[in-house]
């Protein structure tokens, strides 16, 4: 799989860390945001005990969701959020 395919909203994982990786708030809910809107809205909404149309606007990119609403959509989707020291993240990871 290329780069290119692998950050797209359809591949949630690669997706959602990349958005992550930038640091920008703004940059995780859109990312997050998308991912939800491949997925069934309405439900990922009852999931995280959300309406609809105010868990759009959370997700957005210009949304400014609590980081409580940020877990919930997380866990909704499958995934976890794992802190990672930021150290490990500046090493060259090495090839298999």
């Amino acid at each position: 799989m290329d780069q290119e395919n692998s950050l797209s909203p359809d591949n949630p994982d690669s997706y959602i860390a990349a958005a992550f990786e930038t640091d920008d708030p703004a940059s995780i809910a859109k990312a997050l945001g998308e991912v939800a809107r491949t997925r069934n809205m309405s439900k990922l909404a009852k999931d995280v005990g959300m309406n609809r149309s105010a868990l759009y606007r959370a997700l957005s990119g210009d949304g400014n969701p609590e980081f409580a609403t940020i877990l919930k959509v997380v866990k909704a989707l499958g995934l976890r959020l794992t802190p990672v020291p930021a150290a490990c993240l500046l090493q060259p990871q090495r090839q298999h």
